[in-house]
């Protein structure tokens, strides 16, 4: 008798599943975000290709991993400011690399604001972590510690969100395997751009892991943080604004250089620097 294959998907529950998997799942695609970087340096006009990332804010570091994977001659530095993570990343991520891969790899606790570790020929702070700086001189205090730690050639990836629906308290439902991820704007002070957020996930069986994440941050615009990256001594920055499916009218995963967007009730953005 032929044995039944059963969908493990079916089987997730709050008290079965783990937070971190569920956030790279739901939020990150180290794949997408590596040849991002690369994109970058071409667009830039740089020489051959980069191979030394810093990963600010790396959490889990799946993008470093991914990038080690990228070429044999790349190398990563992960900074990140809680051990417990780092430690998650050490047992889920680096365990996979082949050891050669793993010497090419640094996991540093650390402030990204005054952790040295340079020059390196690309630095990426992604899924919106700069925004806990929520005053425009710790931005820029950010932004010029990070320049001082880049090569000559050096080049920044940031992202960004906004739109309409950005400045409303409301939750954005997504189902994904074997769970829904939920994207909920607790508060937002149009007074000083100060919004707190937070990821909850839902599942099958009827549980829930209620504010999994939580987010205390400034809702920076793209020409707030292109005027603060110019400010501490950027000499160019590009957005890469992302295409719209015709048939969905929902963002279509492909980015490119503009300097006009949508005026949608949400969009995602990268915004590039260079030395």
């Amino acid at each position: 008798m032929a044995k039944v294959k059963r969908n493990r998907t079916k089987w997730r529950t709050a008290r079965t599943s783990d937070p971190l998997e569920l956030y790279e799942l739901a939020v990150q695609s180290p794949d997408a975000e590596v040849r991002m970087v690369d994109r970058v340096w071409k667009h830039f006009g740089r020489p051959g290709l980069p191979h030394s990332l810093r990963e600010d804010f790396a959490g889990t570091c799946a993008i470093s991993a991914e990038w080690i994977r990228r070429r044999a001659t790349n190398s990563a530095l992960c900074i990140d400011l809680d051990p417990a993570v780092l430690s998650w990343a050490r047992r889920h991520h680096l365990s996979k690399l082949t050891p050669a891969q793993r010497r090419r790899i640094t996991l540093r606790r650390a402030d990204v604001c005054s952790a040295n570790g340079g020059p390196v020929d690309a630095i990426a702070a992604l899924n919106f972590s700069y925004f806990i700086h929520k005053s425009r001189r710790a931005l820029v205090d950010y932004f010029r510690h990070i320049y001082g730690q880049l090569g000559p050639n050096g080049v920044l990836l940031l992202d960004a969100y906004g739109g309409a629906d950005s400045f409303l308290e409301l939750t954005e439902r997504r189902s994904l395997d074997g769970f829904r991820y939920l994207w909920e704007t607790l508060r937002y002070n149009p007074i000083s751009g100060e919004v707190h957020m937070a990821i909850h996930f839902e599942f099958p069986d009827g549980t829930a892991l209620r504010r999994a994440f939580t987010y205390d941050w400034r809702l920076w615009s793209i020409p707030e943080v292109t005027e603060a990256l110019a400010e501490a001594g950027f000499r160019r920055s590009v957005t890469f604004w992302e295409g719209t499916d015709r048939r969905t009218g929902s963002g279509n995963g492909h980015f490119r250089p503009s300097t006009r967007g949508e005026a949608c009730e949400g969009w995602v953005a990268y915004i590039a620097a260079a030395r």
